[in-house]
């Protein structure tokens, strides 16, 4: 089954997230990897494509587990949890619906 994994920054940590980017990039291709991810992104702070200073506020996850204990412990072991950049992170079970997956 996919999940959401919905997480909302603490205010100005854009240098956290930066230093802790390149291993929780490494964690995403690993579910890329394995045809788990369905998308990966963060939401800028501002509505700009590169928001610069002004940072992020969150991120999102839409990936395959095989339960939703499974996806919050994932979610819970993200590097950016342990560097301190997410303030709070919930994991939703997902139906996608578009574009359609065939089952």
């Amino acid at each position: 089954m996919f999940y959401a994994i919905i997480a909302v920054d603490t205010p100005d940590s854009l240098e956290r997230r930066l230093q802790a980017r390149p291993a929780h990039l490494e964690r995403l291709r690993s579910l890329h990897d394995a045809g788990r991810l369905v998308l990966a992104g963060p939401h800028p702070a501002i509505d700009a494509a590169d928001p610069g200073s002004a940072g992020f506020s969150g991120s999102l996850v839409v990936a395959e587990f095989p339960d939703l204990d499974t996806a919050r412990a994932w979610a819970e072991a993200d590097p950016y949890c342990a560097a301190g950049v997410y303030a709070e992170v919930e994991v939703r079970p997902f139906k996608q619906v578009f574009p359609p997956t065939g089952d």
